[in-house]
Formats: structure tokens, C-alpha cells, sequence
């Protein structure tokens, strides 16, 4: 039997996400410490675990069918394949900062200075496109030194919650992108491997979208279901079962789980009683 060929990163945030959402579609992966690949149960999937900047190269060239990077890394390459799905984890941004004792007055402020970056393909475009010209220097890690060392006046890196760069007395000055895990496709996938595919994006996406809703159960008095009712902002209309107490029903509905607790307290103001909110494993919708 075909199997479908993933990659994922070796080790890190990346790689415990990307294992964390299969294990949420219902596969189980059978590896031990250090194995570059694995093989799943319960689905035909085969794992390589492979250094982040290697995914795309793999990729574009039919080693993998599809892999789970971030879509900085996709734009740098600037490999042909196809992103299926982002997968809203691993979110972060490419960005040029400074130190902090630095004017920054506008991108133009950049003109002729010297920057460090892993990026140099997406700094490059960006800088082009803003008409700014500066001399880019190439490290692949540790980038956020640079300026404290005398390396460069600025570095260009990826950026998550900004402690590295407060740590390294730098503060943000441009945002070049936007990025988070992508699924993304060989475009050369076989007509097999690619019905394997549609049943694993199915699965994800039925993960994904569970992410953002809860199920509630609540117990209300008869006379205040309509008043209820108008309260809860579900999918479809809720569910009605009639309770063993004369009177009362209970109301069992899917809600976004953004602004959730606002909508149990109005619950609550319009009569709900015994109010139960569980997560949700899949939504096939």
C-alpha cells in the first residue's frame, strides 16, 4: 500500500506542534530519540524528521509529498510548492530591528547601513522594493548579537513575543512578514498519494476549526428558553431535550470560544442554569 511521505522539522517549537495536531487527527507516530524517520499507525504516513532549512529542497524535488514549515522560511526559498493549509501555530514575523539608542525615523533610516540576517533573499526584496540600499551581512545564528558585537548596525530575524530583542537592547523597526505553519505540497504528488492527502487535510481541518468552538450544555426553565436562545450565538439552532423536572429543558449548542465567557454570563442574566462548556476534538461541518 502507497504511503504519503511527510516532513517535519527535526526538533523544537515547529517539530512539538506539528506532532501535537497528527496526534489530534488520530495518528500515532512510532519513533524513539534521534530516529530521522518513523512510520504512523492507524494511518498511511510516513514521517521524515529533516533540519528546517532542508524541508523545501526535499519538497520541490519529490523526496516528501508534503511538510509542515513556516511560510517565512517558504517565501526565502522561494521553492514551487503549494501551500494547502496555514495552520495557525508557530505564528511570527521577519522583522528588521535596531538598538534601541538608535533614531529610527522612517525606513529610510536604514540607507547604507549594515544588517545581519539569516533572510537575505526576503531582506533583499524588501529593501528593493522600499528603494533603501544596505549591505547585508549573512549569519545563521545568533543573529540578535550582531549590533552588540560590532558586526552590524541592525539585524533582520524572526520575531515571536519580542523578549530577544528587548534581552539584546534592540526594538523593532519593520515589519517585513507575517508567518506561521503551513502545510504544503509537492506539486508532483501521485494521484494515490494525493487521495491519502485529501483524507489527512480533511482531518486537519476538522482540528483546526474545532480549535476555535466549545460545546455547551445548559439547564433552563421552559418559559426562558426563547430568551436564552437569543443569547447564544451557535452554528445552527441549539439542540432541545426535555429534562426529568417538570418545566425545564436542557440546551446543548456549539459556540466560538472567542468572547466565551461574556457569553455565559449573558447566559446566565437570561435564566441558564448548570452551565457545562467541554472542548472538541473534530468539527465536520
Amino acid at each position: 500500500m502507497s504511503k504519503l511521505k511527510i516532513a517535519i522539522q527535526k526538533s523544537g517549537r515547529l517539530h512539538d506542534d506539528s506532532v501535537a495536531l497528527l496526534k489530534d487527527c488520530g495518528i500515532s507516530i512510532d519513533n524513539s530519540k534521534d530516529q530521522l524517520k518513523a512510520h504512523a499507525r492507524e494511518f498511511p504516513l510516513e514521517i521524515f524528521y529533516l533540519r528546517n532549512s532542508d524541508i523545501p529542497q526535499y519538497l520541490e524535488e519529490g523526496v516528501v509529498d508534503i511538510a509542515i514549515l513556516g511560510e517565512n522560511l517558504l517565501v526565502e526559498k522561494q521553492k514551487n510548492v503549494n501551500i494547502i493549509e496555514k495552520l495557525g501555530f508557530s505564528k511570527c514575523r521577519l522583522s528588521i530591528a535596531v538598538p534601541k539608542r538608535f533614531e529610527y525615523n522612517g525606513i529610510r533610516s536604514l540607507d547604507k547601513l549594515n544588517i545581519a540576517t539569516s533572510y537575505p533573499k526576503s531582506l533583499q526584496q524588501f529593501l528593493d522594493a522600499n528603494g533603501v540600499s544596505c549591505n547585508i551581512h549573512i549569519i545563521t545564528g545568533s543573529v540578535e548579537i550582531a549590533p552588540n558585537i560590532g558586526v552590524a548596525d541592525a539585524i533582520c530575524d524572526l520575531v515571536s513575543s519580542g523578549s530577544t530583542l528587548f534581552k539584546n537592547n534592540l526594538k523593532e523597526a519593520e515589519i517585513l512578514l507575517k508567518s506561521e505553519a503551513c502545510l504544503v505540497q509537492y506539486p508532483g504528488i501521485s494521484t494515490e498519494n494525493q487521495q491519502i492527502l485529501d483524507d489527512l487535510v480533511f482531518r486537519i481541518r476538522s482540528v483546526i476549526k474545532a480549535r476555535n468552538y466549545k460545546y455547551i450544555l445548559l439547564n433552563v426553565p421552559n418559559n426562558k428558553i426563547d430568551s436564552v436562545i437569543k443569547e447564544l450565538p451557535v452554528l445552527r439552532s441549539p439542540t432541545i431535550l426535555p429534562l426529568a423536572e417538570e418545566g425545564w429543558s436542557s440546551l446543548h449548542a456549539v459556540i466560538e470560544k472567542k468572547n466565551y465567557w461574556d457569553i455565559i454570563s449573558n447566559l446566565k442574566a437570561a435564566g441558564a442554569e448548570g452551565i457545562l462548556v467541554v472542548p472538541i476534538d473534530g468539527m465536520m461541518v
